[in-house]
């Protein structure tokens, strides 16, 4: 069976709102001082180990809008050829960027795609859609990769009404920008 993986990037203090530099947030792009080889070989790690992309409608249109404009590197061609599955409550609509969109109900869909033929299945971003699968237990990994960074506000993936999620730690390890890449495993 599939693992379905999610990759955040995450403050101390939680906030997972426009880590790169796009987006309406005051404090977008809290990320890119601290990018380096070391964050770059584990995200390719990670995308390479990948067959497909789960993403939320917002997070699908940010990434399309994007990435089809660049090509040229593994990283980039993998991310543009890889097929997309996107959650959208809309399911007449049209996508673009080798993506559909998942066709009813999201969690019972996310089951099938694990039980499809290949290889992991990762989440970017998408807070929305993966507060909708946590607690459903269809989230096999969780990737937290924690900025040394608090922002005080913005947007968080876990919220004060989240349901309790147990987890076993499966790798940690620090970047010389002090940026910590969290593993953990469902129960």
């Amino acid at each position: 069976m599939r693992r379905l993986k999610i990759i955040e990037y995450m403050t101390l203090d939680g906030v997972i709102e426009d880590p790169g530099p796009t987006g309406d947030f005051k404090n977008r792009g809290w990320t890119v001082r601290y990018w380096n080889e070391e964050l770059a070989a584990a995200q390719s790690q990670e995308l390479f180990a990948s067959d497909a992309l789960l993403l939320g409608r917002v997070t699908y249109e940010e990434f399309a809008a994007a990435w089809r404009l660049r090509s040229g590197d593994p990283f980039t061609d993998k991310m543009n050829t890889m097929k997309k599955f996107v959650a959208s409550h809309d399911a007449t609509r049209r996508l673009e960027w080798n993506a559909i969109v998942l066709p009813g109900d999201v969690v019972e869909a996310v089951k099938r795609l694990k039980q499809a033929p290949g290889n992991d299945i990762l989440v970017y971003g998408s807070r929305a859609l993966i507060r909708t699968l946590m607690p459903h237990g269809v989230i096999d990994q969780y990737r937290l990769i924690v900025y040394p960074l608090v922002l005080g506000e913005g947007k968080r993936l876990f919220e004060d009404r989240a349901q309790r999620i147990e987890l076993d730690l499966i790798s940690a390890t620090t970047t010389q920008k002090g940026v910590t890449l969290l593993t953990y495993g469902r129960r």
